[in-house]
């Protein structure tokens, strides 16, 4: 890929700063795998979004799928090391948003808000560590 520039910031965002990008990467690391789980989001992506966005995700090593071991046809996405990696920078972008946007979130929301605030290390490793063995557990061919 080419850059624009050589700044860290630009660069990263030029692969996972637009709009759903980083909804796909939370979604995957709440435990959704397929193409309908996504779609069934609250932001209502449009499917051709979607399509791009994976097709993005995975040729920039953020994701990746395998076909499901029960189901040849249907495609399991999971995160790759580089996109469990990006869970830190989403959990200050999150401690940001409570801080500076608005703290009006869904239930959810505001539980990861209050765990992240009390103890943001621990958080952090919980939710890596808790995604690693989802992903261990798909059934991947």
């Amino acid at each position: 890929m080419i850059y624009r520039s050589g700044c860290p910031i630009c660069n990263a965002l030029d692969i996972v700063g637009d709009k759903w990008s980083l909804l796909v990467i939370r979604d995957l690391l709440g435990g959704k795998t397929t193409f309908k789980d996504f779609m069934n989001g609250p932001e209502k992506i449009a499917s051709n979004i979607l399509s791009q966005r994976l097709k993005w995700l995975k040729n920039h090593e953020i994701l990746d799928y395998r076909y499901r071991k029960d189901n040849k046809k249907e495609k399991c996405y999971y995160l790759t090391d580089k996109g469990i990696g990006l869970y830190p920078v989403m959990s200050e972008l999150m401690l940001w948003s409570a801080k500076n946007v608005n703290n009006e979130f869904n239930d959810r929301g505001k539980k990861v808000i209050k765990s992240l605030q009390k103890d943001k290390k621990r958080r952090i490793d919980d939710v890596i560590q808790n995604y690693k063995k989802i992903k261990s557990k798909l059934q991947l061919s």
